[in-house]
């Protein structure tokens, strides 16, 4: 899952229920899809992807949208059926206490955005981008019929990921223990009701659990009374998305990028796929069934700049070191601590995205040698038994 920070321009900045706690903890605050957020805490991005990585941090995620699906009829198969009819995943057959990934299409089969869809028995949840919420929901409200009702949730949202992440959350909520990856139910967390799933943004082992705004600051500071968590900010959280490789709505994917394009058609079962039992029926259908079948013209890949300097968003990739024209973009990019070396990932042509082929990205006029590398550079470290 993913968020951009595109939109986020001059209105008002709104602060999260856990603000206060950031400023008071020295987060260094900026403008993010709308919101005041920490991009990094005294530490520092390196410090705080390497707490990630090697024991378990907080981040903050409560700018992102929850929003909650009901039948009028009661069952919950009505409602997936509904939700369905804009997503190409299979939500029928989501198993009552489990979630999953997917996005939201346009008639050219571009990405709207993508979200987490969650099956709590008796509901949908799904979790949506920051940035592009309020355009959801109205898609939500506009497409829906009105056998289902659509709910805005009021709820803070953080993540705790990490190796350690299970040891902390278990203190407090015994029975997260015994959660796999990708599953969601509801649990008591130092006493307040939660949503708890099991999954993450960071290529390690972790939870999300939504919550109360009031209990917010509460269970926060108890996760973090922990010797083994501390806070993150949204620097390592997209050093280590990008060491996962993971995508970024608004980056490297969008209304312009196909879900084949992106290689996400893992997230695209077989029935909704030509000849499944629900096949298309989705917005963009037509050409997204036609690329699985056929494939796309481009595609994501992995990129490994050759030396130290970083190659950021926006550079393009040429097949020359001078002269020739661009054949493909780079859409994000940083250095990745994990691996102590620049990473980047982009888009290039189908025919030339084989591991080891190599490019020339611009960057500030000189161009730099990257090859092609298989993703993700940090292998994730999931619980899925």
């Amino acid at each position: 899952m993913s968020d951009s920070d595109a939109g986020a321009a001059s209105a008002p900045l709104e602060k999260t229920a856990l603000y206060d706690l950031h400023v008071a903890r020295g987060g260094r605050m900026v403008g993010f899809a709308g919101y005041e957020m920490p991009v990094q805490f005294p530490p520092g991005i390196l410090k705080e992807h390497q707490q990630t990585r090697e024991a378990a941090g907080l981040f903050d995620v409560s700018h992102m949208g929850q929003l909650a699906i009901t039948a009028n009829s009661g069952a919950i198969g009505d409602a997936a059926l509904a939700l369905e009819t804009l997503v190409p995943a299979d939500v029928k057959s989501l198993p009552t206490g489990r979630q999953r990934y997917a996005f939201f299409t346009n008639e050219e089969g571009g990405i709207l955005d993508d979200l987490m869809i969650a099956n709590l028995g008796d509901r949908l949840l799904l979790v949506v981008n920051a940035a592009t919420k309020t355009a959801d929901e109205a898609l939500l409200r506009s497409n829906l019929p009105d056998t289902v009702r659509l709910e805005r949730l009021d709820r803070a949202l953080i993540a705790l990921q990490g190796p350690k992440a299970v040891d902390a959350l278990r203190k407090l909520a015994p029975e997260a223990g015994d959660m796999r990856f990708m599953d969601v139910r509801q649990l008591n967390v130092g006493g307040v009701p939660c949503t708890v799933s099991r999954s993450g943004y960071t290529g390690e082992d972790g939870f999300e659990i939504s919550l109360p705004q009031d209990a917010a600051i509460t269970i926060a500071e108890a996760l973090l009374a922990d010797d083994n968590v501390e806070p993150i900010g949204l620097g390592a959280r997209d050093s280590l998305r990008l060491e996962a490789g993971l995508c970024l709505y608004g980056n490297d994917i969008d209304t312009g990028t196909t879900p084949v394009e992106a290689g996400l058609t893992w997230a695209i079962p077989r029935s909704r796929r030509a000849g499944g039992e629900r096949a298309g029926g989705f917005p963009g259908d037509t050409v997204i069934l036609q690329q699985l079948s056929e494939g796309s013209d481009r595609l994501r890949v992995g990129l490994l700049p050759e030396g130290r300097a970083p190659v950021r968003a926006g550079a393009q990739l040429f097949q020359e070191e001078s002269g020739g024209v661009a054949v493909g973009t780079v859409t994000s990019g940083g250095f990745g601590p994990s691996l102590g070396r620049p990473v980047a990932m982009g888009y290039v042509p189908k025919a030339l995205a084989t591991a080891g082929t190599r490019f020339f990205a611009d960057v500030r006029g000189k161009r730099l040698p990257v090859d092609v590398a298989e993703l993700p550079f940090h292998k994730p470290d999931y619980k899925r038994t």
